[in-house]
């Protein structure tokens, strides 16, 4: 194991991360909020703690291993979200305690969105951009714009973004670089990020609102500058662009980037999982618009069609956001909304949950072996479009199921044993293991009144659900420790 090196790499990351606590810094100066200090102080503190890793160890230079790759990326997400929360112990407004800071930057970073936060719309401007852009720069990754960069100091990509980027299948690669993989996946990530702002801005938020809901949306995150979150601005308008970019945030972002090299967006409709992922998302506000009309939640029928769209692919995609709390719905549609968030987006995307194509590999898996009950000599194999898939596959979307499962089920029983309620236990692990952020019960609105035992399970949730379970067990098995 190359440990110096690792200490390197990571030195350069967290240095990297230095410069992220200066935009907060300028906006606070802009606004006078008085919130800049912390994050002056947080930015000398992590520049000094990075080149101190880094100084000692620049000379340890190799290529890396798969081993060392899955190291660095779970050792990128702790050291960096842990770092991450040095400016929020440090503020007085909103005064936090350590575990606070921690969940609310490891939540940013993993574009959970679930907040311990109160009285969101009266916190200084400063913080609200730093919340924001914590879930912008962890939507893609840090270290996939890393990759782009640290090949040119010595250090090889490819381990670290077979490690980070989700999906199945981690072999394929737009571009025969690393690098050039890297720079275009982050080249359509700002570009819509810009393209949301500028929807948002002219659909009537002020620039910095704007500019923030575009950093959440496009991640997937759900964090927002108001307590009312989307619903705060009254608009369908903006309801329709948040969904539109969410829509295309959740989809592979290697689809677009074949659509783009193609110029053709037959692409979209040639892929099988995007064409179940919009199948889902269709379903759900079909079957919210029908029960909000039935039950009269909704007084038209357009306000019932805007509740039930906005939320039905807020919810499934992971993002979290909220026009309304739909947790006072009838109890069929948040039920069924915190079950759609287990599917989540595609992979490839900035959305969480099991990922779409995971979803459809277990039904065919399932359908196979109904066939074979049948016909037991019969040979069927699976097909994901035209491609036929190899059986290493199969069964290594079987062994993330099963690992999802048994992570969820260790994680519930802790919230239980620490004294939550079931519904609660139940939802709050369902919304930190899928990035989602809201649930239902005790945490349908923040997650401040659970205890500090029951947050840092849900850190730990939080960390494997964005590492897609593997990334992060791995490391406990003896095998990983062996030279």
């Amino acid at each position: 194991m190359q440990i110096k090196n690792i200490v390197r790499i990571l030195g350069l990351l967290v240095t990297l991360l230095s410069v992220t606590m200066l935009p907060p810094a300028l906006i606070s100066l802009l606004y006078r909020d008085g919130g800049g200090v912390a994050f002056l102080v947080s930015f000398v503190f992590c520049l000094i703690a990075g080149l101190a890793f880094w100084y000692p160890n620049r000379g340890q230079k190799g290529e890396l291993r798969a081993r060392e790759g899955f190291l660095i990326v779970v050792l990128f997400w702790t050291v960096l979200a842990s770092f991450s929360a040095v400016p929020l112990i440090l503020l007085e407004s909103p005064n936090l305690s350590i575990t606070d800071a921690f969940f609310e930057s490891f939540s940013g970073l993993t574009t959970t969105g679930a907040t311990i936060l109160t009285k969101i719309d009266g916190l200084p401007h400063a913080v609200l951009w730093y919340r924001q852009q914590l879930q912008w720069l962890g939507g893609m990754g840090i270290i996939v714009l890393a990759v782009a960069v640290l090949p040119m100091l010595g250090i090889g990509g490819m381990q670290l973004y077979r490690a980070e980027i989700p999906g199945p299948v981690k072999d394929n690669k737009m571009t025969p670089r690393i690098a050039d993989t890297a720079k275009h996946l982050w080249y359509i990530y700002l570009t819509l990020t810009i393209a949301c702002a500028i929807s948002y801005w002219g659909a009537g938020m002020n620039l910095f609102d704007a500019i923030c809901h575009s950093f959440s949306t496009i991640a997937i995150g759900g964090f927002s500058t108001h307590d009312a979150s989307i619903g705060y601005f009254n608009s369908p308008l903006i309801n329709f662009i948040c969904v539109f970019f969410l829509l295309i945030a959740g989809v592979n972002f290697t689809l677009h980037f074949a659509v783009l090299h193609s110029r053709s967006l037959r692409n979209y409709f040639y892929d099988p999982e995007f064409k179940v992922f919009l199948a889902i998302q269709f379903s759900l506000t079909i079957i919210c618009f029908v029960v909000l009309l039935i039950s009269g939640v909704a007084d038209t029928g357009f306000e019932a069609f805007d509740l039930a769209l906005f939320q039905a692919v807020s919810i499934s995609t992971t993002a979290g956001f909220a026009t309304t709390s739909f947790a006072d719905w009838p109890t069929l549609l948040p039920v069924l909304l915190i079950f759609a968030s287990f599917v989540g987006g595609c992979a490839g995307s900035t959305g969480g949950g099991m990922k779409v194509v995971r979803v459809i590999l277990l039904y065919l898996q399932g359908l196979r072996e109904l066939n074979k009950l049948v016909h037991p000599k019969a040979i069927f194999t699976i097909k994901l479009g035209n491609k036929a898939l190899p059986n290493r596959v199969v069964e290594a979307i079987w062994g993330f199921f099963s690992a999802y499962a048994a992570v969820f089920v260790i994680c519930m029983l802790l919230l239980l044993a620490a004294g939550m309620d079931d519904i609660s236990a139940f939802t709050a692990v369902a919304a930190c293991l899928n990035n989602l952020g809201p649930g239902l019960g005790a945490v349908a609105a923040n997650f401040a009144d659970i205890n500090d035992f029951s947050k840092w399970v849900l850190i730990i949730a939080m960390l494997f659900g964005r590492l897609e379970i593997f990334t992060l067990l791995v490391l406990f098995t003896p095998t990983f420790w062996r030279s």
